[in-house]
C-alpha cells in the first residue's frame, strides 16, 4: 500500500488541491483510495464532500490503538457514476489543533501515532493531507508515509519554505525504519505573471528532476472545490479535461517507484541570487501560459 504524504509548511499553495486531484484521479481509474485530512482547517473533508462525520482524525490519534484509523472512515460524497470507486475519507476536525500540544506531551509515541493508527488499512494509495506547518500533525503524516510529495508554487517565499521542508523529509527519513522515498515536488498555481515565469525557471534549473508535475492554475479546479466534486466529473468544461489529464499523470507517477532519499544526495536548493526580485520585477511579460512538463506528449 502506498501511502502518500502531501506536504509544505507554508500555506496556500495548494496542498489540498493536489490530494483532491489525485483522489479524483484514483476515482476515475478505479482505484481504492483513502484521504486522511490531518489540517484542522479540514478542507479535504469539505471537498470530498463530507460534512458531518461521526468519527473523524482526532478520534484515531486520541490512543494508541493499533488499526484505529479503519474505525473512523467514511464514504466520500462524491457521485457515485462512471465506474469511479468513491474514496474514503478520514475526516479531518478544527479538534486537531487541540491535539497536537496532547501528542507533544506523549514521550514515546508523539511521531508516530498515525502510523500506529493505520496499521491493517486496506486500499490502493493513501493521501494524507496535512497541514500547512512543522508541527507534530506534519510529523505524524510523515512517519506514516511511504513516500512524500511537496508542493510549491513559483514565487520567493514559497521557494524558501520549499527548502525548508524538504530539509525537514531527510531528517525525519533518517530517523524512520525504512526511508521516505521523495516522490517529487509539484509546482502548482503557475499563472502568466513575469514574477511567475521567473520563478518557475529557477525552481527548474535547482530542482531538475525533482519536478513530478507543473500545474497552472485554472478556474476549473476552484469550481471543482467549491461545488465539492471530482475535477473528472466536471466534463468538458474549460479547463477541466487539461486538469484531469495532469493529475492521472501524476497519480501514475507517485503510484511508481521512485528511490528512496538519500543521505548522501542533497535536498535543499540553493540560495536565490540577490537581485532576483530585481530580475523578476525586468523581465519581459511574455503573454503566454506557461506550458507543463511533457505536455505535448499528451496532446
Amino acid at each position: 500500500m502506498r501511502v502518500v504524504a502531501v506536504v509544505n509548511q507554508k500555506g496556500g499553495v495548494g496542498k489540498t488541491t493536489v490530494t483532491l486531484g489525485l483522489a479524483s484521479a484514483a476515482y476515475h481509474r478505479g482505484r481504492r483510495c483513502v484521504v486522511v485530512d490531518l489540517d484542522p482547517q479540514a478542507n479535504a473533508t469539505t471537498g470530498l464532500a463530507v460534512w458531518e462525520a461521526e468519527r473523524t482524525i482526532d478520534d484515531a490519534l486520541a490512543s494508541e490503538e493499533v488499526g484505529s484509523l479503519s474505525r473512523c472512515l467514511t464514504r466520500a460524497g462524491w457521485p457515485d457514476r462512471d465506474g469511479g470507486r468513491v474514496p474514503l475519507v478520514v475526516a479531518g476536525t478544527p479538534r486537531l489543533a487541540a491535539r497536537e500540544p496532547l501528542l507533544a506531551s506523549d514521550p514515546v509515541g508523539a511521531q508516530d501515532r498515525l502510523a500506529v493508527a493505520m496499521a491493517g488499512l486496506q486500499a490502493d494509495l493513501v493521501l494524507v493531507d496535512c497541514p500547512p506547518s512543522l508541527g507534530l500533525l506534519t510529523v505524524n503524516g510523515l512517519f506514516a508515509a511511504t513516500d512524500v510529495l511537496v508542493v510549491t508554487e513559483p514565487a520567493a517565499w514559497s521557494r524558501d519554505g520549499l527548502a525548508q521542508m524538504l530539509s525537514t523529509v531527510e531528517r525525519i527519513s533518517l530517523r524512520r525504519r525504512e526511508p521516505l522515498r521523495l516522490g517529487g515536488v509539484v509546482v502548482n498555481k503557475i499563472t502568466r505573471t513575469r514574477d511567475a515565469s521567473y520563478w518557475l525557471t529557477a525552481l527548474r534549473e535547482e530542482l531538475a528532476s525533482k519536478i513530478v508535475a507543473e500545474i497552472p492554475m485554472r478556474a476549473a479546479l476552484a469550481e471543482a472545490a467549491a461545488q465539492a466534486l471530482p475535477v473528472h466529473a466536471l466534463g468538458n468544461r474549460p479547463g477541466a479535461p487539461e486538469a484531469a489529464r495532469l493529475f492521472e499523470d501524476l497519480l501514475e507517477t507517485v503510484s511508481g517507484s521512485p528511490p528512496a532519499l538519500s543521505p548522501d544526495e542533497p535536498t535543499s536548493i540553493p540560495d536565490a541570487p540577490p537581485s532576483a526580485t530585481d530580475a523578476a520585477t525586468d523581465a519581459p511579460a511574455t503573454g503566454e501560459m506557461v506550458t507543463p512538463v511533457g505536455a505535448d506528449s499528451r496532446r
